[in-house]
């Protein structure tokens, strides 16, 4: 079978300022960030020939167009939600390991507050901008079986997951808490973390209003208009960049049975990442024991208690002692979040936990870096438990 190990690197990371009303079209977000990218692997936007495009806002051709790159060999875009932006660093890597594309763009980015089209009907005053809707097979099961009886947003969804694993296996809320607390903690090393200046205690997050139970208002991500970007290139070219390389030692998708419905799956807590996880981390050579730090798809606290599990640091129904003594934090046996994650630093699709793990990986995180970090993992979670998987070296 051909692995893809080693052979694909991360060049370059960039971002946009992290806000809540950016005033810009999500294409010029996304443009920001990507010139960042280019910019940090010591490339020029012609050097670029191989774009991903987001899966919501503008596509790759739109970029090509925008940075002047007039032999576009490889143009794609991967649509899995929340578990795009870490699938497309598989895509990226087959197109630069079988030479496809010398250096392949990974853009992601949205105005996830001000055009939210849950809070605000979608199109922001400023710009008039609407979200470009991607592809969603989910649209058929929602409209037909979830909004007739009240669940409406992602909250509800997942908390149907959330309150199954509570009543099975007796998990209490502060587990919960644990996943928020850690992230915030680490958001307060951050400069660009939104959450920076606001710690939170054990106390605040169960006094915090309810959301959709088991949720409470820390237990959910934010929301965030920003963009983040990747580049990849060939191993062999990597070396030859500006920043130190960043390879890609295992990645893999994987996807839920049914992938559109939670409700009709013989097993609920069988997840993307349950495929994913043992494909990863073979084509890696890695154990669970090698990973210094995890940056975990957070859109919810209990979606990284899921994923934890699913990925097999701890047996199903542990990990509601797993998260808890420290285990998570800086100066712990397994850091997670280190720049605070979607709880607290910003809401990018989990493009932000791939630009944070190559810092890590890289050592520039100043205060919040983990010691003598060598190996990393990245996940993303998608609609209903699309999941993606990267573990990453130096």
């Amino acid at each position: 079978m051909y692995s893809l190990k080693d052979k694909a690197c991360i060049v370059g990371v960039g971002e946009s300022a992290f806000s809540r009303g950016s005033g810009k079209t999500e294409l010029r977000l996304m443009l920001e960030a990507s010139l960042a990218a280019i910019n940090d692997a010591g490339l020029k936007p012609h050097d670029i020939d191989g774009i991903i495009g987001p899966p919501l806002g503008a596509t790759a051709e739109h970029f090509a167009a925008n940075l002047g790159i007039e032999d576009l060999r490889y143009a794609t875009t991967v649509h899995m939600g929340g578990a795009s932006p870490v699938v497309a660093l598989q895509s990226a890597a087959l197109a630069v390991a079988c030479g496809i594309a010398n250096h392949v763009l990974i853009p992601c980015g949205w105005n996830g507050y001000s055009s939210n089209p849950v809070r605000g009907g979608g199109a922001r005053a400023e710009t008039g901008e609407r979200p470009i809707p991607a592809p969603n097979p989910l649209a058929n099961t929602i409209g037909a079986y979830y909004l007739p009886y009240g669940a409406t947003v992602p909250a509800q969804f997942y908390a149907w997951l959330a309150t199954r694993h509570m009543q099975m296996y007796g998990t209490p809320f502060e587990s919960m808490g644990a996943i928020a607390l850690a992230e915030r903690k680490h958001a307060q090393l951050n400069e660009k973390a939104m959450m920076r200046g606001r710690p939170l205690t054990i106390d605040d997050y169960l006094a915090a209003r309810w959301v959709s139970y088991p949720f409470r208002l820390y237990d959910c991500c934010l929301e965030t208009d920003a963009a983040c970007a990747i580049v990849m290139s060939p191993a062999e070219r990597a070396r030859d960049l500006a920043k130190p390389p960043v390879y890609i030692s295992g990645v893999a998708e994987g996807h839920p049975y049914p992938a559109d419905d939670i409700p009709a799956r013989p097993d609920p807590f069988v997840i993307g990442l349950s495929f994913a996880a043992p494909k990863a981390f073979a084509m890696a050579g890695v154990t669970h024991k090698d990973i210094d730090f995890m940056e975990v798809y957070d859109c919810f606290t209990y979606v990284v208690m899921l994923q934890i599990e699913a990925m097999g640091f701890c047996k199903r129904g542990e990990v509601k002692d797993f998260v808890r003594g420290g285990r998570l934090e800086l100066g712990g046996e397994l850091p997670l979040n280190t720049h605070g994650g979607l709880l607290s630093e910003a809401h990018v699709w989990g493009t932000n936990h791939i630009v944070e793990a190559a810092r890590q990986l890289r050592h520039e995180c100043g205060a919040r870096q983990v010691q003598d970090a060598e190996v990393g993992l990245v996940t993303g979670w998608g609609d209903f438990g699309d999941g993606g998987l990267a573990i990453l070296r130096r």
